[in-house]
């Protein structure tokens, strides 16, 4: 693997640590290139339509990640990329208005949906999350803003070269990637001002453009930040909040990942300790992870590996920090965690060739999934002190080189101001739904508990054996949408939960034991 595109696979990996597997859902295109699957596409010619004062028209999102495509319509709007200089250079923010689709009365607070990341586009993810916001959507719009820096709102993402060296990963490699970046993107953007409070900024303004007096904010991961800043800034013109896998104001990005892992790990890899028929074919998973990322420091494996987009036999390396960024993604989706016993036993057997592949994929697919460059903007400004290494992450599975990695890229990235309040916890009235997986692996129930605990009107729901990011889980579209048309967390009847199961890891490749 050539050296830069692996420095910009693992900050990817690092993007995803909050945004988790959903990434893969939608990857910002080109600000500057024609629209693509994930993006929008202009309908014929039409005449304009008014939201408050700015104008819309046709157009059609489309996912990777959807079957559908979706009919929109889309709109820009111009903001000061510095608000302290008006007149300087603005951002063109890209929206997209999906209109109720019921006849009646239609509610007049919009819902804003905020993707993950940081950054991930919110025009691009929608259409795959679509079928959550069914029943939300028949009385009430749905507002998508790009926020700054990512989807087609002044994209702020740097390409790897294409020159091919040995792979080094080390701090330095990293930093010296990230200075390039931050020099290339300093032609378009003053980085300092691509942060979560600019944001939140933006947001406003567009509510109060298309003359909104309350919105509903549903944020996803990192999205949840936004949405608890944003009801922290303009408490009266937030009528609810739904946080889903939310991380605490309080709590910073930088060391999270390798504690909450290994946690999550505990747990998914228990469900195969505790059927007999699992145990008994494939052993203890974690011990049996242990020796292969001792065997894989070691000695890295040459494996010969069919790809798995193209056919083609190919050869890579199999590193243990590959296997381990593999084991992270996969644990985000425990349906799929499921296999990784099998997995992990196949390949101490010396098969290496589906770790490889399964790696391989998951690598391309997060190269151009995250806006790296509005990621850096956000996590250097608002987390950097939390980037440090810590005694007790070395045994863990991830260890300190995600910390480690943060840290070097942001001694060259610029940085910008957060509020003196910003790690503050959101202590509001708000009506609040907050959920959470309960085999998370990044953002965990007790990030969840720790929310409520500030919010009056709020209410957890830890879904069982979920993972991250769980809005689609279940009976949680109607619990969603009894929860936006009437703002009463406490008074929703959660007990359809109850019907989500474990999923059942796999012996063999054809699946679970009969």
């Amino acid at each position: 693997m050539n050296s830069r595109k692996t420095r910009f696979a693992l900050a990817a990996a690092i993007a995803a640590a909050i945004l988790g597997y959903k990434a893969l859902q939608s990857k910002p295109g080109d600000a500057d290139a024609a629209p693509a699957a994930g993006a929008s596409a202009p309908v014929a010619a039409a005449k304009p339509v008014m939201l408050g004062t700015i104008p819309f028209t046709p157009c059609t999102l489309s996912s990777p990640m959807s079957k559908d495509s979706l009919e929109a319509l889309c709109g820009t709007y111009a903001v000061p990329e510095d608000r302290t200089h008006p007149a300087a250079r603005k951002i063109t923010l890209n929206l997209a208005w999906l209109q109720p689709t019921a006849n009646g009365e239609q509610q007049p607070d919009p819902v804003f949906f905020l993707a993950g990341g940081p950054g991930q586009s919110a025009v691009d993810t929608f259409p795959a999350m679509d079928p959550v916001f069914k029943e939300v959507r028949k009385h009430r719009s749905v507002i998508l803003v790009d926020q700054r820096g990512t989807g087609h709102s002044n994209l702020l993402s740097c390409k790897p070269s294409k020159d091919d060296d040995d792979a080094d990963t080390s701090p330095a490699a990293m930093q010296a990637q990230a200075a390039a970046c931050a020099a290339e993107l300093s032609k378009k953007a003053d980085l300092r001002f691509y942060t979560t409070t600019d944001a939140v900024a933006d947001l406003d303004a567009v509510r109060q453009a298309i003359g909104a007096k309350q919105i509903n904010l549903v944020g996803v991961s990192y999205g949840t930040r936004v949405a608890q800043q944003y009801a922290m800034r303009h408490p009266q013109a937030t009528r609810s909040i739904v946080l889903d896998s939310p991380v605490p104001n309080k709590l910073g990005l930088g060391n999270i990942f390798a504690r909450n892992l290994d946690d999550a790990l505990t747990l998914q890899f228990g469900l195969c300790s505790k059927d007999p028929a699992c145990r008994g074919a494939l052993g203890d998973p974690r011990a049996e992870l242990d020796v292969l990322l001792t065997t894989l420091r070691a000695h890295p494996a040459q494996v010969q590996y069919r790809d798995a987009t193209s056919g083609e036999m190919k050869q890579g390396t199999l590193r243990a920090e590959t296997v381990a960024g593999l084991v992270r993604m996969y644990a985000y989706m425990p349906l799929a965690a499921g296999l990784l016993p099998k997995l992990i036993h196949e390949a101490n057997a010396g098969r290496y060739e589906n770790l490889m592949a399964l790696a391989r994929m998951l690598t391309d697919g997060m190269q151009d999934a995250m806006a790296m460059g509005m990621q850096l903007s956000v996590v250097c400004s608002e987390d950097a002190d939390s980037m440090v290494a810590r005694a007790e992450d070395a045994g863990t599975v991830l260890g300190n080189a995600m910390p480690s990695g943060m840290a070097a890229m942001c001694k060259a990235w610029p940085k910008g101001r957060v509020p003196a309040d910003f790690n503050q916890p959101l202590a509001t009235p708000v009506p609040a739904l907050v959920l959470a997986g309960e085999f998370d692996p990044v953002t965990p129930p007790r990030y969840g508990r720790e929310i409520v605990q500030h919010l009056p009107n709020g209410r957890l729901f830890v879904l069982r054996g979920q993972g991250h990011a769980v809005l689609g889980a279940g009976c949680m579209p109607k619990l969603l949408a009894q929860f936006i048309e009437h703002a009463d967390a406490k008074a929703l009847d959660g007990t359809c939960l109850d019907k989500l199961g474990y999923p059942a890891p796999f012996v063999s490749f054809n699946g679970a034991a009969p």
